[in-house]
């Protein structure tokens, strides 16, 4: 893996990740209050989803 493929990743992270408040940032402060609820266990489990969501996605992009 080159470097420019780790920054290229990083980047569509910031892309995806500032489009949520930008489209609709009263759902996306509703989203943000709503976890802020969750037990440490809970958000460790999500947390852990979508890691291994994100590791599957990979192997099925890049092989």
């Amino acid at each position: 893996m080159a470097w420019s493929d780790l920054f290229a990743g990083i980047a569509f992270y910031l892309i995806i990740e500032g489009l949520f408040p930008f489209i609709n940032p009263n759902a996306w402060r509703r989203g943000l209050s709503v976890m802020a609820q969750f037990e440490d266990q809970q958000l460790r489990n999500f947390g852990l989803g979508v890691v291994i969501a994100g590791l599957t996605l990979l192997y099925f992009v890049r092989g």
